[in-house]
């Protein structure tokens, strides 16, 4: 963030940090003065996308998928780690890293592909939050697109007076999310032995449970928010040398734990709570729009209710949040940007596409995370690579171990990929 744009609360917050860093402030408040990167990461865990799949889960399978949930969050932890680590060490972003390291012809084609997964992360985003606001305020469809549409613009606007302005909004979206979700557990029959089988006892039912999978890592381990994080991190706060640097990766990976976590847990809430509504009585709850018109005589108005602010307080967080993502990989990757209010009417383009066709905008949500599961190997394979080399991140490259566990989690993702791919093509 330059200097002209940046903000009184920023540049505090930037000097306080460095305060604690000369080892000037202690205290177990210094520990929020790091925290922001991983939350705003996170908010793409708690997105529309997360919250289509996870009502199909739910609904059509009941506590079963919760492993798949729980492995993803894991994965995901990992990842954005790692993530995290380039843009601190290095001081550039991963889709920078690839430019300066790759052929370009390849960084052409991850360009692509990673603009493809950006669009398709704002369909769901930005589809959630307008079917959100559509049916809270007894709305048509395509007028709650556009409600949200400026809302997200403004919230983009305000949240760009430097860094920490945007942390503390999208932190407090994720209480509301995280808030809405405790309350709908006390509200929904929940069985909680099945929960805690379904979470350590990995299954999958039938072909289209895997294909809920798929969609279920392509809406937890996200493209944009691997990219996003790097950039983040690399300007936030400059370290000075090696041990600054060794401070800020430890704050900074207690951050990825403990935000992650709690999207994990948001996830898993999602799960149970559409588990607990609709598995039993009504099976074949599949989209959002029915989710909520169910709930209503199921668990009452406020469940309902409470349904909707969340999925609102996600579609804008989330929605924001992606279009932050798609400006830093077109910046990192081919060195241009263009207007944000451009970048953000051609990204909502494909949603008004949709609900202007007559596509099942559910349906499409669910879709859009396959999608992102088969984008998503490429920033995950290009942090693998690039994190491991001792030449790009010199005392702070992965050890054995740790890149051990970064391969298993990317062919573990393409795997699911391949396996889904020959399914789909029958």
């Amino acid at each position: 963030m330059d200097a002209e744009t940046d903000t009184g609360l920023s540049r505090r917050t930037e000097a306080e940090i460095h305060a604690v860093l000369a080892g000037r402030r202690l205290g177990l408040r210094t520990a929020l003065l790091f925290a922001g990167p991983a939350l705003i990461a996170s908010i793409a865990y708690m997105d529309p996308g997360n919250i289509a799949t996870n009502i199909q889960a739910g609904s059509f399978y009941g506590y079963r998928l919760l492993w798949v949930v729980l492995l993803a969050n894991v994965i995901a932890m990992l990842f954005q780690a790692l993530s995290a680590k380039l843009g601190l060490v290095t001081g550039r972003n991963l889709a920078e890293t690839c430019r300066e390291h790759l052929p370009r012809k390849l960084i052409y084609f991850m360009w692509v592909v990673s603009e493809v997964a950006a669009m398709a992360t704002d369909l769901a985003e930005f589809l959630g939050g307008a079917i959100g606001l559509a049916l809270l305020c007894h709305l048509p469809l395509l007028a709650g697109m556009g409600i949200t549409a400026v809302l997200t613009y403004v919230f983009l606007v305000l949240g760009g007076r430097g860094f920490r302005p945007m942390e503390l909004m999208i932190g407090g979206l994720i209480l509301v999310i995280a808030a809405c979700y405790l309350a709908e557990l006390f509200i929904s029959p929940v069985q909680w032995g099945q929960a805690a089988r379904g979470a350590v006892l990995p299954m999958l039912p039938d072909e289209n449970a895997l294909t809920i999978a798929v969609g279920i890592i392509g809406a937890t381990v996200m493209p944009h928010a691997l990219y996003l994080h790097s950039s983040l991190t690399q300007h936030r706060v400059t370290p000075r040398d090696d041990s600054e640097r060794r401070t800020l990766l430890r704050f900074s990976n207690r951050e990825v734990v403990i935000a992650l976590s709690l999207a994990g847990l948001v996830n898993m809430a999602m799960v149970v709570t559409a588990a607990a509504a609709f598995h039993a009585g009504h099976p074949d709850v599949a989209d959002i729009e029915t989710a909520y018109h169910t709930l209503t005589p199921l668990l009452g108005p406020a469940a309902a209710g409470v349904f909707l602010v969340a999925l609102m307080a996600s579609g804008l967080s989330s929605s924001a949040v992606a279009t932050m993502a798609g400006q830093s990989i077109m910046q990192g990757f081919v060195t241009f940007s263009i207007p944000l209010w451009l970048r953000r009417l051609i990204t909502m383009l494909p949603a008004f596409a949709v609900v202007g066709l007559g596509v099942d905008a559910t349906r499409a949500l669910v879709l859009s995370q396959v999608v992102l599961s088969f984008a998503l190997p490429v920033p995950m394979i290009a942090l693998v690579a690039f994190t491991r080399r001792v030449d790009i991140m010199g005392r702070f490259a992965n050890s054995r171990l740790l890149n051990g566990l970064a391969v298993a989690g990317a062919a573990f993702i393409l795997g699911l990929n391949i396996v889904l791919l020959v399914q789909m093509l029958g």
